[in-house]
């Protein structure tokens, strides 16, 4: 999988991409804007706040030896590559950059993969006109409706926001102790299992003051309008495309009957609940996800057939 970087009107972002199917293309030198015109189907992969295209690397090593798995590192907090003072670094604002990615790639007939925050990005983009290349999306225990920001991690996150970019930096480095990650209002009630990754996701945050700058603008711009995604619900019904609705059945943030009243919205939609996980499944339980994103990608448009997801500790496996 290579790292690429493009540079779009916000300001230069960095993506994972594995340049077609079975992996084995290029697109390109970094900062190319094309493909390398190999035709496989696509997958492009959104994570939440305070994350990178990482999170994705359990899924997309299951994916991409039939689909070319795209992941950009959206400018949430661990990036890498300083935003422009001027970029929008609100949620419509990155869901408009991600529109801007896809038709700078030139992808088409995308299947649309958010999870945690990312997952607020797919529905603004379901609801606002910038869907055109998306064939179908995956809404993977995801901010919805009310739950925004979510759950105690969110919201704190969101007050600390409100400091300056130095004291922001001063409270941050607290996140260097794993007991402080490992508690609730931190990445504990995120993922079970991948606290050596969100330790990564933090080391820009942590030791780059322009970064810091990034996250407090994105973390004031996000609150400013916390009743975004219950506006977004009321216009789901009109998304005319196939979507799978993934949720975790142990998750702590995202309320799991949301995951069946966004499934019970969407007038293609569909629920599969996965067990032994909490929000972040793609740390969690990543091959799980995979197959679940697998099938629902090659149903098409077809009837869906049920598919169940085995407990962690059965063998993986599909089971109609």
């Amino acid at each position: 999988m290579t790292m690429r970087e493009i540079e779009l009107s916000a300001g230069t972002i960095e993506y994972r991409d594995t340049g077609g199917t079975g992996g084995t293309g290029d697109t390109g030198s970094s900062g190319d804007t094309g493909s390398s015109g190999d035709t496989g189907p696509t997958i492009v992969l959104l994570h939440g706040l305070l994350m990178d295209a990482s999170l994705w690397d359990g899924p997309i090593a299951a994916l991409s030896a039939e689909y070319r798995c795209v992941a950009p590192t959206l400018p949430f907090g661990a990036h890498r590559l300083p935003m422009r003072a001027d970029a929008d670094l609100s949620l419509p604002g990155i869901a408009r950059l991600v529109a801007e990615f896809l038709d700078r790639l030139d992808l088409d007939d995308v299947t649309l993969v958010g999870n945690d925050t990312g997952g607020a990005l797919v529905q603004l983009l379901m609801c606002e006109g910038g869907s055109a290349r998306v064939g179908r999306v995956v809404l993977a225990s995801c901010d919805a409706f009310d739950n925004f920001p979510p759950g105690l991690t969110g919201k704190t996150l969101l007050l600390t926001g409100k400091l300056s970019p130095r004291m922001f930096g001063l409270f941050m480095q607290q996140m260097r102790l794993r007991p402080v990650r490992r508690l609730r209002i931190a990445f504990g009630w995120l993922t079970k299992r991948g606290d050596a990754v969100t330790a990564r996701w933090l080391a820009p945050i942590l030791t780059r003051a322009e970064i810091r700058r990034d996250a407090v603008r994105m973390l004031r711009a996000v609150g400013a309008d916390t009743d975004i995604l219950v506006t977004a619900a009321q216009s789901l019904p009109g998304f005319d495309r196939p979507a799978l609705v993934v949720w975790a059945s142990e998750d702590r943030v995202m309320p799991t009957d949301h995951g069946r009243r966004l499934a019970e919205l969407l007038p293609q939609g569909r629920l599969v609940e996965i067990p032994d996980s909490y929000t972040l499944i793609p740390l969690d339980r990543p091959n799980e996800l995979a197959l679940a994103i697998d099938e629902f990608t090659k149903a098409g448009t077809a009837p869906p057939e049920r598919v169940e997801i085995p407990d962690a500790a059965e063998a993986p496996g599909t089971t109609r």
